[in-house]
C-alpha cells in the first residue's frame, strides 16, 4: 500500500503512474478527506489540552474548598464532544485508508507503455511451438474424449468452469499435485505447506483481493470469511505483521 506521506509528496509522480496504468483516481477526494482528518486532529488535541488545564484548576478548586461545579459541567461536554470528534476522526481515517489500499503500483520507468497487448514487449521466448500436420485438439476436448473429463456434469453440479475429474484423469491431477511437491521439497529446499482455504478480510486485503475483488470472491454468509482464490493468498499472508530475522532467511 503506498503510504500517505508518500503519495502527498510525490503527488505528481503518483498521478503519472495511475495514468500509465489507466486508473482513474480522484485525488481531489484522497487530499479533501486528509484536509478534514488533520482539522479533526487539531481540535482534539485543542479540547484535550483545555480539559488538562482545567482538570487541574478544578483539583486546586476542590482542594481550597471551592466550589467547581460549574467548570466540572463544562468538562463534561468538552468530554462529550471529544469523543464525537474521535468517531469522525476514525471514519475519516478509515476513508483514507480505504483510498490508499486501492491504488495499484507506480509502475518501474522500465515499464512500456502501450494501447493494448498488442504491443506488449517480448522479453524471453524458450523453444518453438510444435507444429502439428494435423488440427491439434484443445485439452478439454481430449479429456471428454478420454472420458477423464466430464464438463457437462460439473456444471450440474457447481456451474460453468468447473471440472469434474474422472478415473484417471482425477489420478493424473493427484500424480501431478504429488510430483510438484515431492521435486521442490526433496531437490529445492520447500517446506510443505498445507494453509487453511478459508480466510479473514484482513487476510484478503494483503494480497489485494479486497477490496477491488470484493464482488467476484465466494464468501461465507453471516462470516466475515472467504474462499482463496489462489495459493498465494493464505502463503503470502502466513508472515504478514511479523517481522523475521535475517539469519533464518533462505539463501
Amino acid at each position: 500500500m503506498l503510504d500517505l506521506k508518500y503519495v502527498k509528496n510525490n503527488l505528481d509522480l503518483v498521478k503519472n503512474g495511475m495514468e500509465k496504468r489507466k486508473a482513474k483516481i480522484d485525488f481531489a477526494s484522497l487530499l479533501d478527506k486528509d484536509d478534514k482528518r488533520k482539522t479533526l486532529l487539531l481540535e482534539i488535541e485543542d479540547l484535550r489540552h483545555k480539559r488538562n488545564v482545567v482538570s487541574g484548576d478544578i483539583a486546586k478548586m476542590k482542594k481550597s474548598g471551592e466550589d467547581a461545579g460549574s467548570l466540572i459541567g463544562q468538562m463534561k461536554g468538552v468530554s462529550e464532544t471529544i469523543k464525537k470528534l474521535d468517531t469522525e476522526l476514525s471514519t475519516i481515517e478509515e476513508a483514507v485508508h480505504d483510498f490508499l489500499i486501492t491504488l495499484p503500483n507506480i509502475p518501474h520507468e522500465d515499464v512500456p507503455i502501450s494501447l493494448d497487448d498488442t504491443e506488449n514487449r517480448l522479453e524471453k521466448t524458450y523453444g518453438e511451438p510444435k507444429k502439428f500436420d494435423f488440427k491439434p485438439k484443445p485439452h478439454w476436448e481430449i479429456g471428454e474424449d478420454l472420458g477423464i473429463l466430464d464438463f457437462t456434469r460439473a456444471a450440474k453440479l457447481t456451474g460453468a468452469r468447473f471440472p469434474l475429474y474422472l478415473g484417471k484423469g482425477a489420478g493424473l491431477e493427484r500424480a501431478l499435485i504429488n510430483f510438484m511437491l515431492d521435486i521442490h521439497t526433496s531437490e529445492h529446499g520447500y517446506t510443505e505447506t498445507l494453509p487453511p482455504f478459508i480466510v479473514n478480510r484482513a487476510t484478503m486485503t494483503g494480497t489485494g483481493q479486497l477490496p477491488k475483488f470484493e464482488e467476484d470472491l465466494f464468501k461465507l454468509e453471516g462470516w466475515d470469511y472467504y474462499l482463496i482464490p489462489t495459493s498465494e493468498v493464505p502463503m503470502t499472508n502466513i508472515y504478514a505483521g511479523e517481522i523475521i530475522d535475517e539469519s533464518i532467511l533462505p539463501c
